[in-house]
């Protein structure tokens, strides 16, 4: 298996067979990561070649400060949610409310995964962001150009709403 570092120089070098190996250990994951956020397979795809794109157009910027795959998921978030327009509540105040126990709730993969591409955009971009990717609320924030207390407000609603559509009637 080719490193990180071959494939980097060899992508630098606009080697096809290195870009293609590159592509090809990162586009499943960047896939699953752009549909979650879009909630479109076809903006996913979208999403997936321009931000591919990018990484071979800005491959020499990458500073190696943080793992390559690090690095091309920033470009598909990005990307995600331009693509969607996210609109987040930016003037909500962080909440104080109640904790959701998600032991309480017996659910299938699939069922979860229905629910939370029908949550709307900023809902479901913060929470594909915490619950899924396990970013902080400062990282979010950051990336969005949002306030930590808009991603923690996006994502309280985000439980709560997941929660009513989850639990038995």
């Amino acid at each position: 298996m080719t490193s990180e570092a071959e494939l980097i120089s060899g992508c630098l070098l606009h080697d096809r067979t290195a870009q293609r190996q590159l592509y090809d250990r990162y586009k499943n994951a960047m896939y699953t990561l752009a549909y979650r956020i879009t909630g479109d397979f076809d903006d996913a795809n979208d999403v997936l070649q321009d931000s591919f794109m990018d990484v071979f157009r800005h491959l020499d910027q990458f500073r190696g400060e943080a793992t390559l795959g690090a690095w091309i998921k920033q470009i598909v978030i990005r990307k995600s949610t331009k693509k969607k327009k996210v609109v987040l509540w930016q003037n909500l105040d962080e909440y104080t409310g109640e904790s959701i126990d998600w032991n309480e709730i017996e659910i299938n993969t699939a069922h979860l995964e229905s629910a939370v591409l029908s949550l709307p955009d900023g809902f479901r971009t913060i929470f594909v962001l915490a619950e899924v990717e396990g970013y902080t609320h400062r990282e979010i924030a950051v990336m969005l150009n949002i306030s930590e207390g808009t991603s923690k407000s996006q994502l309280f609603h985000a439980k709560r709403k997941l929660r009513r559509m989850l639990s038995p009637k």
